[in-house]
């Protein structure tokens, strides 16, 4: 066991807002898609380009 007191997260608060947001984004983006058309396979690559996407714009703005 490790005796150290000091315990540091494994990443900021910041960084898990910015990664909840973009989740957020990317899962409904990906859903609204499958509702739309019925493609499974083209609703997860909207989604992971929507995370992205709004990885980049969250980490932007809040930043």
């Amino acid at each position: 066991m490790c005796d150290t007191d000091h315990h540091k997260p494994h990443f900021s608060v910041r960084t898990a807002l910015v990664l909840l947001l973009a989740l957020l984004c990317a899962v409904g983006a990906g859903w609204l898609f499958h509702a739309g058309m019925r493609s499974l396979p083209l609703a997860f690559l909207t989604g992971g380009t929507t995370f992205a996407g709004a990885w980049v714009f969250w980490d932007r703005l809040i930043g």
